[in-house]
């Protein structure tokens, strides 16, 4: 799943970048557009998309009764180590006090692994790579109540004008509103898991969504911040109920390589890819 997820976007990004290289009359924008599909052509062939392959993080589904619940941390940390050596992936594990490179992707609390306990007996799995240009102009704003839902739009639009395509455009945006400071950003990432042509089930949500995709085209940062029509390719959001005095706005930014890899395994061990049919 790791080298599925580097080697190869899931179909609803490709064919996003596609549709935005065609849409596109900006010679400049085209030609940024028309490397990145070049690049997405070579790394097919086996190669890393981009030399960032990213912070190892795993979205963990389990069902409970899995039979091998005890043995998924292991299993990810011994996969996380054998996929960097035999990709390999880059090595992004430093250690935040020595400065040191664990150099296998591994050490304290990473690869970071979201857990949800669910009814079954299967276990669904998310490999999502995050690199680190679109993680540091990722933000949590906190905001009044009375700030509102144009406070929410202008932090968002406010940061996206300070980065201005640092983040490697066409970017996927995750909004989290709600909850506190750290529930926020945590319903913000997990929005970049969403498919692209989805949209949230209730209208205002799907409203505010539409609302920002469609402001944050509208500066012209265009793909790598050089002008253009595509300046993101969505905005997912979520939300959880907030304190009456806090307004949380969790912001997670996606590079154009949304990489992610998502698969079942039955408690006999046969696994079912979702985002790469048949595992390729």
């Amino acid at each position: 799943m790791l080298k599925m997820a580097v080697t190869k976007l899931p179909s609803d990004v490709e064919a996003a970048l596609r549709t935005a290289y065609e849409n596109e009359d900006d010679p400049t924008a085209k030609t940024q557009l028309s490397a990145i599909l070049s690049n997405l052509e070579i790394a097919a062939t086996g190669i890393p998309m981009c030399q960032d392959t990213g912070v190892i993080i795993y979205y963990v589904k389990v069902g409970t009764k899995f039979p091998y619940i005890d043995a998924i941390q292991e299993a990810l940390i011994s996969a996380t180590r054998k996929a960097t050596e035999q990709i390999p992936l880059r090595p992004n594990a430093v250690h935040p006090f020595k400065g040191v490179n664990s150099n296998d992707n591994t050490g304290e609390k990473i690869p970071w692994i979201n857990w949800e306990i669910v009814p079954g007996d299967s276990l669904e799995m998310t490999v999502f790579p995050k690199g680190g240009g679109s993680e540091n102009v990722s933000i949590v704003g906190m905001l009044k109540p009375g700030a509102g839902l144009a406070g929410v739009k202008k932090l968002i639009v406010d940061n996206a004008m300070k980065y201005m395509g640092e983040a490697c455009s066409p970017n996927i945006i995750g909004v989290g509103i709600g909850g506190g400071a750290d529930i926020s950003i945590k319903i913000a990432k997990q929005q970049l898991l969403r498919p692209l042509g989805d949209s949230h089930p209730e209208p205002e949500v799907s409203k505010l969504e539409k609302d920002l995709l469609d402001a944050l085209n509208a500066t012209g940062i265009g793909p790598m911040g050089l002008g253009g029509k595509t300046t993101v390719l969505a905005v997912k959001i979520g939300y959880a109920m907030r304190h009456p005095a806090s307004l949380p706005v969790g912001v997670a930014v996606q590079c154009w390589a949304a990489r992610r890899s998502t698969a079942v395994i039955s408690k006999d061990l046969k696994v079912r890819y979702l985002t790469h049919p048949g595992g390729k």
